[in-house]
């Protein structure tokens, strides 16, 4: 058929020039255009709850050791809410399993990833096993910046899924954006929670968590079905309906802009103010009992010089040359014992950095250890360890040393990398030591020092100025005057120093190893005013092995600007010890009995949580108002969560003031308990008061209280039923919380008490008893439930719960 006919059969013929095979035909490139726009429009919510759930990963891994966490934390947000995106055409009750099931591969796959990264050995159901067990406990103690393994990742990519699947199926299902908003942002509380004041504000990501929030409000969004909902109604009643979502509108931006006029400010001024660390609230594992204070152990080393107890390879810039291998680090002497006292956290491959000192250089060494013999916890490691790998560890900053939790093993082999510090000796004959609280520790000296070991430290001060002079002073004492053996017995208790320094040659005094020679140095050094403490190590070459024979103990002194300088009070090889009555005549004493260690019980494992079971899955679609109850009940449990949380966080600060710490502490912490007490009955005290004012202050404000709760009764004319002259109402008997006189009383004899022994610390450290501090506790008990009972049925419900006391240090 020619063109011709085509026509005049009405048909069209298009001209080959201007038309290609397989054309859209006409409209259809406006149509494409308006698909593509709906696509980009569908998708801003889904990727804005992508990066609202991503960014509390980049929050949290700030404390991780490089971006792995945040990593997995991003691949979990968009996994699972493009499987919330790609199953919204699925029933409502099928969407969650499918989605948990695609949760469970990313969490495998996430912990294989992490326990290479960690290089942990045993099988992924193991690594799965024990990251499910300790998750959450090793996320709270673990050293910053946290290790990425599959116990530190495990509860964050969990959390990171859930948050995303409830946000994608509340947003994307019923199309209510901003309530699908409330997982990513309490996720991204918790984080921030977490980070907590170990690490800089998190002021950028903050900004882009709210952007992107608008930016997903913003999108234009239909009903869930799609499409406008007032497409189909007659023009007046769409006008009307649009009319009313304007005001609506417009009511809820004037609400949110009300709201940030009034706590704005509020939330301003909590910028500056330091967040709580969870940190705190967690009791990390410590290592204080005997079997772990190598000190007893360099006699019996001694004896046996030729076991293999390591195997060391070292690579060190400056060639050859000895290495100091250390051990443990004790810091704490009770006359009897020295001991470790370290806190211990877990601890990832990258370690803390520390500050090096001031006046001092800083060389990198790294070593492979490989132990054979040598048992107990404590890891050796040239000081200060910056990474470890090969070995799950625990620790200390304060001493830099490490704790196998598992316990050593022959044939462990790990690598440490080590920043071993240099002072600069030109500074150390005019440097300075440090004084007050934050060395008391290093500083203290315990009852029972025998006289002359106090005269000998004295004559040692008195002829020498400057503290280094001091220091080197004793060194050159005890190298001169004594003799080092292989088998002198263990010990280094008072009676045991006193007969190494003052006892008779012919009797065996005068002779130890380098346990007496350090603890001798340590306990006259901190009685000539030296911050001193004993370290326990092995002197090694750096390659090859190390025995029981290089084994020993040296003391170290804290210089202002050069940190701990190492001293060596063993006499030379070569050296004849002279007599110690040539330069000091003291009572000679008996020896005492050998030290011996007592028997330690190592502690039960406590056992663990039982996991809690999945909840069921929903049942049909999503409507409004079950919706509004799935809300309603997850604030709930939210808000039953908190207030569960802020009691046992108050419970256990209680627990912490009246049982912790020495007497001295405890009895400041039962004071802290009663201003506490004052302050939420809404009776502050001022800082300018003596604690004789307050504990006035206290009475009167129980006395106040029952007298409101009494209605106002008339009070007795005995004014000898308190104290201070102050009157009790009559009838009362009894006032709530105890009988009269314990306390809570009318007369409340206790808190004068308290008020006593907290001056007895503050003017006589260190003279206070376990009895008084445990009085002192039952005192500030008693007080603080007789101020809560006199209080209104409501406040009391309050009391247990009330955040300030957690706020104030």
């Amino acid at each position: 058929m020619t063109d011709v006919d085509q026509q005049r059969a009405g048909g069209t013929t298009a001209d080959p020039a201007r038309a290609e095979p397989g054309a859209p035909p006409d409209g259809s490139a406006q149509r494409g255009a308006a698909g593509v726009g709906r696509v980009l429009r569908a998708a801003v919510v889904p990727l804005a709850l992508i990066g609202l759930t991503s960014l509390a990963g980049v929050v949290l891994g700030r404390v991780y050791a490089g971006d792995l966490l945040a990593r997995l934390v991003i691949g979990a947000a968009a996994g699972s809410v493009l499987v919330s995106v790609a199953a919204r055409r699925l029933p409502s009750w099928l969407v969650a399993p499918v989605s948990v099931a695609a949760m469970a591969g990313w969490t495998l796959w996430s912990l294989r990833l992490a326990a290479a990264h960690a290089e942990l050995p045993g099988s992924l159901l193991e690594v799965t096993a024990d990251a499910a067990r300790n998750g959450i406990p090793r996320l709270l103690t673990a050293m910053i910046p946290v290790e990425p393994t599959p116990d530190t990742v495990l509860m964050p990519v969990v959390a990171a899924w859930l948050a995303g699947l409830a946000g994608a199926e509340v947003a994307l299902r019923t199309g209510r954006v901003l309530l699908g908003y409330l997982p990513a942002a309490g996720l991204y509380g918790a984080a921030l929670y977490v980070v907590g004041p170990n690490a800089e504000p998190a002021i950028g990501a903050t900004l882009a968590f709210v952007a992107v929030a608008a930016v997903g409000l913003a999108a234009p969004t239909g009903s869930p079905a799609g499409g406008d909902p007032a497409a189909d109604l007659a023009p007046r009643v769409r006008a009307a309906v649009r009319v009313r979502l304007a005001a609506t509108a417009a009511l809820g931006v004037a609400l949110v802009v009300g709201l940030t006029a009034l706590l704005g400010p509020v939330l301003a001024r909590q910028v500056d103010g330091r967040p709580v660390d969870p940190r705190r609230y967690v009791e990390p594992p410590q290592v204080q009992t005997l079997d772990e204070n190598p000190l007893i152990r360099i006699s019996g080393w001694a004896l046996h010089p030729e076991q293999k107890l390591l195997d060391v390879r070292t690579v060190r810039p400056g060639g050859a040359g000895s290495v100091r291998i250390r051990l443990a680090v004790l810091s704490d002497y009770d006359g009897v014992t020295w001991r470790v006292g370290a806190t211990y956290r877990n601890a990832g491959r990258i370690l803390p950095a520390a500050t090096p000192a001031r006046d001092s250089t800083v060389e990198t060494v790294r070593q492979q250890i490989t132990v054979a013999d040598l048992s107990g916890r404590l890891l050796p490691a040239v000081a200060t360890p910056s990474e470890v790998s090969g070995a799950r560890v625990a620790y200390d900053p304060a001493t830099g040393t490490l704790i196998r939790p598992e316990g050593l093993t022959p044939g462990l082999r790990y690598t440490v990398t080590s920043e071993r510090e240099r002072p600069d000796n030109n500074l150390l004959a005019t440097a300075n030591v440090p004084a007050g609280e934050e060395v008391a520790r290093v500083l203290r000296v315990a009852d029972g020092v025998p006289e002359p070991m106090r005269r000998l430290a004295a004559q040692l001060a008195e002829e020498n100025g400057a503290p280094y002079a001091r220091a080197a002073a004793i060194e050159q004492f005890l190298a001169e005057h004594y003799r080092v053996v292989a088998d002198a017995p263990s010990g280094h208790a008072y009676p045991n120093l006193g007969f190494f320094l003052f006892g008779p040659r012919n009797a065996g005094g005068q002779r130890g190893t380098s346990e007496q020679f350090a603890a001798a140095f340590a306990v006259l050094g901190r009685l000539s005013g030296l911050p001193t403490r004993v370290v326990v190590g092995f002197e090694s070459t750096g390659q090859g092995p190390v025995r029981a024979g290089d084994a020993y103990a040296w003391p170290e002194v804290l210089f202002d600007g050069l940190g701990w300088v190492a001293f060596d009070p063993l006499p030379r090889p070569d050296n004849e010890p002279r007599p110690v009555e040539e330069d000091f005549r003291p009572t000679p004493e008996d020896p005492p009995p050998s030290e011996a260690p007592a028997p330690t019980v190592e502690p039960t494992a406590s056992p663990e949580p039982a996991a809690a079971p999945d909840g069921p899955a929903g049942q049909g679609g999503v409507s409004t108002p079950v919706l509004v109850a799935g809300g309603g009940g997850g604030l709930l449990l939210l808000v039953g969560a908190l207030l569960l949380t802020l009691l046992a966080m108050r419970r256990s600060l209680t627990r912490a003031r009246l049982g912790r710490g020495d007497p001295g502490q405890r009895i400041a912490g039962a004071w802290r308990e009663v201003t506490d007490a004052l302050r939420l009955a809404g009776r502050p005290i001022g800082d300018d008061l003596a604690a004789t004012e307050v504990a006035g202050q206290a009475r009167q404000a129980l006395l106040d209280a029952h007298l409101r709760r009494s209605g106002g009764r008339p009070l007795d004319p005995d004014p000898a039923a308190n104290g201070d002259g102050h009157q009790t109402p009559a009838g009362a008997g009894q006032l709530p919380g105890g009988p009269a006189g314990s306390g809570a009383g009318g007369n409340v004899p206790g808190i004068d008490e308290l008020a006593a022994l907290l001056n007895q610390v503050a003017f006589a450290p260190g003279t206070a008893t376990a009895a008084q501090a445990d009085h002192a506790g039952a005192v500030a008990a008693t007080y603080v439930d007789g101020l809560r009972a006199a209080r209104p049925w409501w406040r009391r419900l309050l009391w247990s719960i009330h955040p300030g006391p957690l706020r104030r240090r």
